[in-house]
């Protein structure tokens, strides 16, 4: 049906196991046949450029490329609890730019349009 859409959820063990190339080869070629992709745990900022930049060279009339949002990278803890746990990523969801569309994005929450 036209009006579906497949959504893969990716555990952080998943990525964990996964090398910064395959990672975003995965997710690339999910949002290539119009699937929306849930990460645990997002992806660090190295990870988030690489598949930015492999998505522009990617994008053409009938890739337009990604729409990806992720909850705050968690600047609001306390400095001694960042210090502590590091910088955690949180939930990121990644889909085609010409599907999705963010309508809100807070703290503690994502809400898409997926058309």
């Amino acid at each position: 049906m036209a009006g579906e859409v497949q959504i893969n959820m990716i555990s952080e063990r998943k990525l964990k196991s996964l090398s910064t190339m395959e990672k975003v080869s995965m997710i690339l070629e999910d949002v290539m046949r119009g699937r929306v992709v849930i990460l645990e745990h997002g992806l660090d900022p190295f990870e988030e450029a690489r598949l930015i930049e492999t998505t522009m060279a990617r994008v053409d009339e009938e890739f337009t490329g990604i729409e990806i949002q992720s909850y705050p990278h968690g600047q609001q803890r306390p400095l001694l609890e960042r210090l502590l746990n590091g910088n955690k990523r949180r939930m990121t969801v990644i889909g085609p730019a010409d599907r999705m569309k963010t309508l809100c994005r807070e703290n503690d929450l994502i809400s898409a349009m997926i058309t």
